[in-house]
């Protein structure tokens, strides 16, 4: 039988910032819509949110590719991985933190 967890080792486990998000009582299905009406109801709570950036760049360094963090979707992160490898390529500076090299 697995140990229950406990919720003061479980609130270590994850970054400060998350525990200040706007999002942090609501429901997780809100954050991964199935459809660009629940992207931008997504959005809007990120809006506000005072830890939007840092939300933002978790997504981005840890490659996350479902739902809606720091205000960005899938595809927006997509895009902004691969426009940081083209300008870290086109300086011939090691790409941002996260952010693979291209060939």
């Amino acid at each position: 039988m697995a140990a229950p967890i406990d919720a003061r080792s479980a609130e270590s486990a994850v970054p400060e910032w998350m525990l200040s998000a706007r999002c942090r009582d609501r429901s997780v299905s809100e954050f991964f819509p199935s459809d660009g009406v629940g992207v931008e109801a997504a959005r809007r709570v990120c809006d506000a949110c005072e830890v939007q950036a840092e939300c933002r760049e978790y997504a981005l360094e840890l490659r996350i590719d479902h739902g809606v963090w720091g205000g960005t979707s899938e595809r927006q992160r997509r895009r902004i991985l691969r426009a940081g490898r083209r300008e870290a390529r086109e300086a011939r500076i090691p790409a941002p933190r996260g952010v693979p090299r291209g060939r």
